[in-house]
């Protein structure tokens, strides 16, 4: 019986998306492990929106750090705590997108990660 590639791309871009999404680790597994010799139209999508938000999570950890240390303020804290939270939702977003194999954008970030990161 003879396989169909177009599903075997479809699954590999899903699998890579999911990956993804997991940790900035899991992001360079997907990314160098997976992708870079087998490219698909999915998996390049989800890893530009993943890499921005993994980015944007550790650039928030650590401003949050830094801030926390020089001023020692529990507001700045829960305003770093809700921005987390924030964060979490539109990982959420793009974490079911993933798994259901669609090139949906994650809100706030997600038509933005396209036009940076172009290449991948």
């Amino acid at each position: 019986m003879e396989t169909n590639n177009f599903t075997t791309t479809t699954e590999d871009g899903k699998t890579v998306s999911i990956v993804s999404y997991l940790t900035i680790i899991g992001w360079l597994i997907a990314y160098f492990a997976m992708h870079k010799d087998k490219k698909t139209d999915l998996g390049s999508y989800q890893l530009r929106q993943t890499l921005l938000l993994h980015l944007i999570n550790i650039g928030l950890g650590i401003l949050s750090n830094i801030l926390l240390v020089i001023t020692a303020s529990l507001s700045i804290g829960y305003i770093f705590y809700a921005l987390y939270i924030v964060l979490f939702v539109l990982w959420i977003i793009g974490f079911i997108g993933a798994v259901n194999g669609q090139k949906k954008p994650i809100p706030l970030i997600g038509e933005r990660a396209q036009s940076i990161f172009p290449q991948i």
